[in-house]
């Protein structure tokens, strides 16, 4: 591991390089942006959430003054349903019946036909005057419902079990013997749960402008996770080559792993090609919220067997997991996280993935895995109950630690579960008193991270300042760390280095921004190019002062001779070696790329207090503590303003966010109003504690840490609420209706 000794830089609270353009409202995001002779493109959605399309008339929109364009799915690339076809984790097979209803609509809110016309009110217009013949079939919205022996099917060619079912896939995990370790447990708790679909909620909708040439040359401009996935899955549903389109990504006003797949960019495309206008496209509220991914509605079961000394000898889980409309839901998080902060000997885990009539789930920070801990750190609440055993020590018992083989796969190389463990234990918010109606809970969570392939650039300025140039948006601070990064590595202020994200054209190719990747790979591109530079500045100093350039040195921003022995040189500053970069061989610059490996998986531990108004049903957490090991924290605040906020959305995932559906199978809560997602004066403040057990495998020691803080959440608040009223509450989320029904003796 290549970490500093005694950082300036690494480890501070840098100023964030955004940050000004933000609080002034400078910024630039997708909706910002224009061009002049642009149009605003309108999709017409289904009404119905199931029916086939018999046909689409479009020539009274067409006919309609200022339309320019109107396009369908017959104007988009058909991948037939017999052949996968993957754009990373997205099967354009089902991503190209996303984007518009091909063969039947799915859900309310399924695009059906895409009009631009030279204002927004006469593209809504024409979009009124489309005329869709539909055959309403039946439909189903829950699992169980959808898994029913006389469920409508939504696909036939899906088969479970050699019949045609609305169980699209099956995953299991499985180690040791689960049926023998049960035959060991002398106590064994098994219990049921429910959760229900909730949004990201980030707060800038959809949104792109697209500008098609006369030759095909394409330009993007969007909000997203990822403009690389944005120019490839454009190119598969247009047929427009990759290398005929730029995607240029603009600031992302929130994603949470919901703007990882396109909605509007390949429609805006067709369009834009269509009318040979720039096409803008803007999402209202209402169609994010009816037609863009939500996380999973899931069903789970869980049992876990132990020893009466608290020696977990055997644990199941089951869970279903609403994929929407088209297959994918994220049952791999619900599977292989559930159970991976233990050394448990025998586990075995299996998901269902169910499509029903609901629009298309999208990835949402830790994709699967709080609705796996929900299930399991609940049970384990119940079986330190039973044994009579405090929550954390009987999760100290069976803590996963180096060399544990967790029950998904790998061999835990050194790990800081332990610690975050001992930390909650020692931590004074475990032992503070409470009150009446008041209850402290706590929970684990694990999410896998990732590594992957990404690129960087970096260049030295004639002033002999820096230009990094990543490949990745940045949504969790990424360019305040390798900011960070790259000025501990020269030697020099934080501020002389400016981090840019580049787009398709500029920079190589980047996965996305999500599965708590992105520092972790960008700052291992980043440090090997800056290592190539100050190997050029070596030499180049070398040269100038005619020794050999294992004779010179790079410290604090400067070169230096190695020792005595190598002659008495002045310092030559990285000002000055820029300065004299025309004579000594041109600009000085490294890129490099990499499919980087190493990432670890993260591990939290979580505290909650919750008081309970026992009239109302209202739950109220009154104090909340968030423990997580963090591997290096590059930027403190930014690693904290992560656990923040992944603790903020699983308090309102835990308490009253969930989709309602109406008697006609539509959303009836489609906008902030009626989707009750927490504000300030819902939360109280949200510490944290960063254990840094920093990762081997990486430079700078960085693990992901964007999304374990979500995990445990739920299952935190659900076992405080436990604490407080003795009651417990197997469904989410745990509102005041349901609190009174379980208060009442009805639930």
């Amino acid at each position: 591991m290549n970490v500093i000794a005694n950082n300036k830089w690494i480890g501070q609270r840098t100023i964030r390089p955004d940050g000004v353009d933000k609080v002034t409202g400078r910024a630039g995001y997708a909706a910002d942006t224009t061009m002049p002779g642009m149009i605003w493109g309108k999709i017409l959605r289904s009404p119905h959430p199931h029916a086939r399309i018999r046909g689409i008339n479009t020539a009274k929109a067409e006919a309609l003054p200022g339309v320019k364009a109107v396009v369908t799915a017959r104007d988009i690339v058909d991948f037939p349903v017999d052949k996968s076809v993957m754009l990373g984790i997205q099967d354009m097979r089902w991503m190209c019946r996303n984007v518009m209803a091909r063969e039947k609509a799915l859900f309310p809110g399924h695009p059906v036909a895409a009009v631009a016309a030279t204002s927004e009110a006469i593209a809504a217009q024409a979009c009124e005057l489309i005329e869709v013949d539909y055959e309403v079939l039946p439909w189903s919205i829950e699992i169980e419902d959808a898994i029913l022996p006389d469920a409508p099917i939504l696909h036939e060619f899906i088969k479970f079990e050699g019949k045609p079912s609305n169980i699209a896939g099956r995953m299991e995990i499985k180690k040791g013997d689960v049926a023998e370790g049960f035959k060991q447990a002398e106590v064994v708790v098994e219990r049921s749960f429910t959760t229900r679909p909730v949004h990201q909620g980030y707060i800038e909708p959809h949104a792109c402008l697209v500008s098609v040439a006369a030759d095909n040359k394409t330009t993007i401009w969007s909000s997203s996770q990822g403009q690389f996935m944005v120019r490839a899955m454009t190119a598969h549903l247009s047929g427009i080559p990759q290398s005929d389109i730029r995607a240029i990504p603009a600031e992302i006003g929130g994603g949470f792993g919901g703007k990882t797949i396109v909605y509007l960019e390949p429609l805006a495309t067709l369009l834009a090609k269509k009318s040979g206008r720039p096409v803008k496209m803007v999402m209202t509220r209402e169609e994010v919220m009816r037609s863009t991914g939500p996380t999973s509605g899931s069903k789970s079961t869980v049992k876990i067997g132990a020893k009466k000394d608290g020696t977990i000898v055997a644990a199941q889980g089951t869970f279903y997991l609403q994929a929407g409309a088209l297959p994918g839901s994220p049952i791999r998080g619900a599977v292989g996280c559930s159970f991976s902060p233990y050394d448990i000997p025998n586990v075995l885990s299996v998901g269902f993935d169910v499509v029903s009539n609901r629009s298309k789930v999208a990835a949402y920070r830790a994709p699967g895995a709080p609705i796996g801990a929900y299930a399991v750190e609940c049970v384990l609440d119940e079986l330190a109950e039973a044994l009579k055993m405090d929550p954390l020590e009987l999760r100290l018992k069976n803590a996963a630690k180096q060399g544990t083989k967790a029950a998904h796969g790998p061999v835990f190389p050194r790990i800081g579960y332990v610690e975050t463990l001992q930390a909650a234990k020692a931590h004074p918010h475990y032992k503070a008193p409470l009150g009446k109606y008041q209850g402290r809970g706590v929970a684990s969570g694990f999410w896998f991270n990732a590594g992957g392939e990404s690129s960087a650039q970096v260049n030295i300025t004639e002033d002999g300042n820096v230009v990094v140039t990543t490949g990745h948006p940045d949504i969790g601070g990424s360019r305040a760390a390798i900011a960070n990064i790259c000025a501990e590595l020269l030697g020099i202020d934080y501020r002389r280095v400016s981090v840019l994200i580049g787009d398709t054209a500029t920079v190589g190719f980047s996965n996305l921004t999500g599965g708590s990747r992105v520092l972790f790979a960008s700052s291992m591109v980043v440090t090997q190019s800056t290592e190539k530079i100050i190997a050029t500045l070596r030499e180049r100093a070398a040269k100038i002062w005619e020794i050999d350039p294992e004779a010179v040195k790079w410290e604090n921003g400067a070169a230096h001779p190695a020792s005595p022995n190598a002659g008495q040189f002045e310092p030559l500053t990285l000002a000055q070696l820029a300065e004299k970069a025309p004579q000594m061989g041109g600009p000085i610059g490294a890129g490099v790329q990499l499919n980087t490996e190493g990432a670890e998986g993260g591990f939290g531990t979580h505290i909650c207090d919750v008081e309970v108004d026992v009239e109302l049903g209202i739950v109220r957490v009154i104090r909340y503590t968030a423990v997580q090991d963090v591997g290096r924290a590059i930027h403190p605040s930014y690693v904290e303003g992560q656990m923040q906020g992944g603790v903020a959305q699983g308090i309102g995932w835990a308490l009253n966010e969930e989709y309602i559906y109406n008697r006609d199978g539509k959303v009836d809560n489609p906008g902030f109003l009626d989707y009750r997602m927490p504000v300030c004066s819902d939360l109280p403040m949200l510490d944290t504690v960063m254990v840094e057990v920093p990762n081997p495998k990486h430079p700078q020691g960085v693990k992901g840490v964007g999304e374990v803080p979500l995990v445990p959440v739920m299952a935190a608040v659900a076992n405080a609420i436990h604490n407080a009223l003795g009651k417990r509450f197997y469904s989410l989320p745990m509102s005041p209706p349901k609190v009174l029904e379980v208060l009442e003796g009805k639930g």
